[in-house]
């Protein structure tokens, strides 16, 4: 890249990204900053600064006759590039959004095949999405496709065009920017097929099998087909297009064979909409596609438009401050409803439903559905309960208490009255908890009845004569009708000219279900009505979430559950949904806030799961799940949008960014380490939000409790999380007493200056928050080895001749863990183990005795796990061989492995350079 610096700023205006780059000030550069900001662990909205020149009135939103009139105001998006060192394909994720060529001889392949993908996207998507291939389910012109999705890449083909064949692995956890590859061998020489998948940093290779070749008996083929050749495939049914960035792609007829497509947009120039490839394909793009080499570096919202001008009026700017879209999110007070308000309403047989979740001093309670009317509820104790996860208080019953619920009459046959509720303990005499009015059939009450000698569910004719009813005497079952949070479900079902009539009540908790049932010969009828009366065997009873559907079961069978499930997860508030999880939920049900996507680090684990979720703001929400989990959620800079990058993304990451001090304009002043307290915490206690709480108290050591010299004294911290159970806060308590207890410096800033080391360019471009940061070569008066950082933000400053970043850093040490057989990684350390006797600069034979054990491991059993580095007074030494079976052993030792070497005194500590530590 060269100077100076071609950057970009944009306007949308009107719905059009606008070039407003000859507006802004030469003269001063843009500042930028995102994620944490100095001294901070969280990250906060970004900020963009810069001044548009104003001399012609046209960025002054009231004035008549700018331009842009009526066309900008308040949090007009903005955005801030550089160009960048390639191009490559934008993809929006939408069926406008591809790259195609057509049809053509060589693209039908039907014997062995080669896909290739080098692509810049989110690899662990919830969504299936569609990398490359000829696929089109409507017309039966399947042939191959190369998908993801949950972490998953998958190979499709077809043999007929209507048939699918699959063949999946599970991805390891790629960098954003990685190639993928699939081959499929159709005839292996062993009477089957076989298909092998890999990964690779580029195109280019070195290419890295993924697990083991999948493969079955029989022999197959590939349809040869008539569809184009697509980068996101439009047309495989369920699949969507893939969303981001794809650099190149290969498609090759024999396993390392002939190229018969090879798009490669890294030389294309912007704006370019068709080429032809090196294989002779001539390639178009959807109109939501397009091809760029701009590097976006800001991207957010203009909130305020001030004037400001000279005495002369000769020279006017309007000075610039975006803020990211966090700003506008934390500036709404204005909670999200609890998830079963939430959730109730999106199921569409639901014809009457009454939350109860109204004010203490309520009356009545009002209906979220046009046409419903308020349900009087005298006696009631209003928001006396907010025990339920899922809910806002809900009322108590009193003694007397009472509701009449009117229903609008649905012409559907068959219904569903459904409610949660906390009843303390069984009446001592049969008493009705609910009753439900019915017209249209000869039935025209269902009630429920509950005493110690069972559960009755009854139904009555017009007269009030019993038409039918069970009593349901199962010990363990009206066990579970009390003492707990409930959903009790009155529904019908329809056989052979018989209604059948149920109840069931369900543990929220454990999530067990109890059903009941009788039967009479007649229609099912219709819900007009729900009521309820309670003296003092039912006083104090919690009922809420009252919901009426048109919907019979979906069987006849003695455990036919109620035709809607859409009580179920919302009633507890999710509990035990993991962070990821209750991220995606989230986002698809306010798909209009804003943008939501996230990294998940490891696909094979789980994050962490959550308690309920109570009603807050969404932005809360969001932050809840990134505390919980213990990951980072920020604002993207390529979009209007934020990411969250899960816990696991954090641990053993590759170098995002490798530099050199002694390098010629790599690491600039200022590089300050900083030995102080501001992350220290070495008490701790998690607390489980409406559960038991853990303490994790380090008793020993230099950042221990202890009082100076022997430790640094108590530094407490306690905190509240959302988590499922009461065995997750004693691990919390101890990952965050290690984070706050790692002793090693921190760099507050690490700066780098492109403009002198424009080779780094590439590096920072594709950097991002929470990403990993290594200086080599560190200044002697430095400790040694090398230093190594996670960027928790930055400020950059885009000017003219400049380009200068300056991150702020927290060590990356505490985020190395084990990983079972890694031979490095892999290896626990020692409980105690000191030198026997003092040792000189040059010994290369030294004595060591461990206490209380165990020992470690000799050479002699275990030459394989040798060498192995070891630390002894800041010298880490490699272990070549270890001799003797007992606590007493002896090293043969290489000295000065990290450039100290020294002489040290007998009870020196020995321990493992690089020891196993778990992760949380």
């Amino acid at each position: 890249m060269t100077f100076p610096l071609d950057r970009r700023t944009e306007l949308q205006i009107g719905g059009t990204w606008t070039d407003v780059t000859d507006d802004v000030r030469e003269s001063e550069s843009i500042r930028i900053e995102r994620g944490a900001k100095s001294e901070s662990t969280r990250p906060g909205p970004s900020r963009m600064t810069l001044k548009l020149n104003n001399r012609h009135g046209r960025y002054s939103p009231r004035n008549p006759l700018s331009p842009y009139y009526g066309l900008i105001g308040r949090n007009t998006p903005i955005r801030v590039s550089v160009r960048g060192p390639e191009s490559y394909l934008q993809l929006a994720g939408s069926t406008a959004s591809y790259a195609r060529t057509p049809d053509a001889a060589p693209l039908r392949i039907t014997g062995d095949l080669d896909l290739r993908v080098e692509a810049t996207t989110d690899w662990t998507s919830s969504t299936s999405q569609a990398l490359l291939g000829r696929w089109n389910s409507a017309t039966n012109q399947r042939s191959y496709l190369l998908r993801i999705l949950d972490g998953i890449l998958i190979l499709n083909w077809s043999t007929t065009g209507a048939d699918t064949l699959f063949a999946q692995v599970v991805l390891p956890a790629l960098p954003r920017r990685a190639a993928v590859r699939a081959v499929l061998d159709v005839n292996n020489g062993s009477g089957g097929f076989t298909a092998t998948f890999y990964w690779a940093p580029s195109l280019a290779g070195p290419w890295t099998q993924i697990g083991t070749p999948v493969g079955a008996a029989g022999v197959t083929s590939i349809y040869a087909g008539t569809t184009p050749l697509e980068i996101a495939p439009i047309a495989a049914s369920g699949v969507t297009p893939v969303a981001g960035r794809v650099h190149r792609a290969e498609v090759r007829s024999g396993i390392g064979g002939t190229v018969v497509a090879a798009p490669d947009m890294r030389a294309l120039t912007e704006g370019t909409t068709a080429w032809t490839d090196s294989a002779g394909r001539a390639w178009t793009l959807g109109v939501g596609a397009r091809v760029s080499d701009r590097e976006y570096r800001f991207h957010g919202e203009v909130s305020s438009w001030p004037s400001r001008w000279d005495v002369s009026g000769a020279d006017v700017w309007v000075p610039i401050e975006a803020s990211g879209v966090t700003r506008r999110m934390g500036q709404g007070k204005k909670a999200l409803d609890s998830t079963l308000r939430r959730r109730i309403p999106s199921d569409p047989h639901l014809i009457a439903y009454w939350p109860m979740e109204d004010g203490d001093t309520a009356t009545a309670a009002y209906s979220p559905l046009p046409g419903v009317v308020p349900v009087q509820m005298p006696g009631f104790d209003f928001a006396a309960d907010d025990s339920l996860g899922g809910s806002s208080p809900l009322p108590k019953t009193g003694n007397p208490s009472s509701f009449q619920a009117t229903v609008p009459r649905s012409t559907a046959q068959g219904w569903q009255v459904e409610a949660v509720y906390y009843l303390p303990q069984m009446p001592t005499l049969q008493t009705e908890v609910l009753s439900v009015d019915v017209a249209g059939s000869v039935m025209r009450t269902a009630s429920v009845y509950a005493s110690p000698s069972g559960v009755r569910i009854e139904a009555r004719d017009s007269a009030g004569e019993v038409l039918a009813f069970f009593v349901y005497a199962n010990a363990g079952a009206l066990a579970d009708f009390t003492g707990k949070w409930n959903r009790i479900a009155i529904y019908t079902a329809a056989s052979g000219g018989s209604t059948y009539l149920y109840v069931s009540w369900r543990d929220i908790a454990t999530d067990g279900r109890w059903i009941s049932r009788t039967v009479f010969t007649g229609a099912q009828g219709a819900v007009v009505g729900v009521r309820g009366t309670y003296g003092q065997d039912l006083a104090d009873m919690v009922l809420g979430h009252l919901a009426v559907f048109d919907v019979p079961a979906t069987g006849a069978l003695v455990t036919s559950p109620p035709g809607s499930e859409i009580f179920a997860g919302a009633d507890d508030g999710f509990t035990g949904e993991t962070a990821l999880s209750r991220l995606a939920r989230l986002a698809a049900e306010e798909p209009d806030q804003v943008a939501l996507t996230w990294i998940d680090g490891d696909t094979t684990t789980s994050s962490e799961a959550m308690g309920p979720q109570r009603p807050d703001t969404y932005l809360a929400l969001l932050e809840e799940c990134a505390e919980t989990d213990g990951g980072i959620l920020y604002e993207r800079r390529d979009e209007t949008a934020l990411v969250y990058r899960d816990r696991a993304t954090l641990y053993n990451q590759p170098i995002a960014l490798a530099l050199d001090y002694q390098a010629r304009g790599e690491v600039p002043p200022p590089l300050e380490p900083v030995e102080d307290d501001q992350h220290l915490r070495n008490d701790v206690t998690v607390t489980r939000r409406g559960g038991s709480a853990a303490r994790a108290v380090l008793e020993t050591g230099a950042l221990s409790v202890l009082p100076p010299p022997d430790g640094v004294g108590p530094y407490d911290e306690s905190l509240t999380l959302s988590l499922a159970t009461d065995a997750q806060p004693t691990q919390h308590a101890q990952w965050r007493m290690h984070l706050g207890t790692w002793d090693e410096a921190r760099y507050p800033t690490i700066t780098v200056w492109l403009h002198a080391a424009p080779h780094l360019i590439p590096q920072v471009l594709a950097m991002d928050i929470g990403d990993r940061v290594q200086i080599a070569s560190p200044p002697p008066w430095l400790p040694p080895g090398t230093i190594d950082q996670h960027m928790l933000g930055h400020t950059e400053i885009l000017g003219l001749y400049e380009w200068a970043l300056a991150m702020n850093c927290v060590p990356a040490g505490p985020w190395t863990v084990g990983v079972v057989g890694d031979p490095v990684l892999g290896r626990p350390d020692t409980d105690g183990c000191t030198l026997t006797s003092g040792i000189t600069a040059s010994a290369t034979s030294i004595a060591v005795t461990s206490s209380p054990g165990p020992r470690w491991i000799d050479s002699a059993t275990y030459p394989a796990m040798f060498p192995v580095d070891v630390v002894v007074g800041g010298e880490v030494m490699r272990v070549t061989a270890c001799t003797g079976t007992g606590l007493a052993q002896t090293f043969t030792v290489a000295r000065s492995v990290n450039g100290i070497v020294k002489p040290h005194a007998a009870g020196a500590g020995v321990r493992l350079a690089s020891p196993m530590r778990a992760a949380l």
